[in-house]
């Protein structure tokens, strides 16, 4: 049930799906943003999906998910392939760049929803790229 949540979460994300995000998420979800804030819930986590979908076009490949043995934690490593397209707060003006870097996410897993996300790559690189 959990790897097919993550994979389940995964395939929305790369079908600009956020409804079929939270979906996968517990109403509490706790979103570890990299290089930002805990947000907590799915009403924060939908706005930030919403804020990403206007500065960032975004498919993630080479997807590989991993699940421990009792379902209650599992990561994913994949390659985010993107376009910048308006200007986010702090960074580098968006031209319609394109960049590719890789990035991976940790989950916890309660009662079938993930309940905790965490994402990480480098935003150095990804800066480097857009510029």
């Amino acid at each position: 049930m959990s790897q097919a949540t993550i994979e389940r979460y995964f395939d929305a994300f790369n079908r600009n799906d956020v409804p079929g995000m939270l979906d996968c998420l517990a109403e509490d979800v706790a979103h570890h943003v990299n290089e930002g804030n805990i947000r907590i819930g799915r009403a924060a986590f939908e706005a930030f999906c919403q804020h990403m979908a206007r500065c960032y076009d975004e498919t993630l490949t080479e997807l590989v998910v991993f699940v421990a043995e009792d379902g209650t934690r599992g990561a994913a490593e994949y390659m985010v392939n993107g376009t910048y397209l308006a200007t986010d707060s702090g960074l580098p003006e968006a031209k319609g760049q394109g960049y590719r870097l890789p990035a991976g996410s940790f989950f916890s897993l309660t009662d079938g929803k993930i309940s905790r996300v965490v994402t990480y790559y480098n935003l150095s690189d990804w800066i480097e790229q857009v510029s």
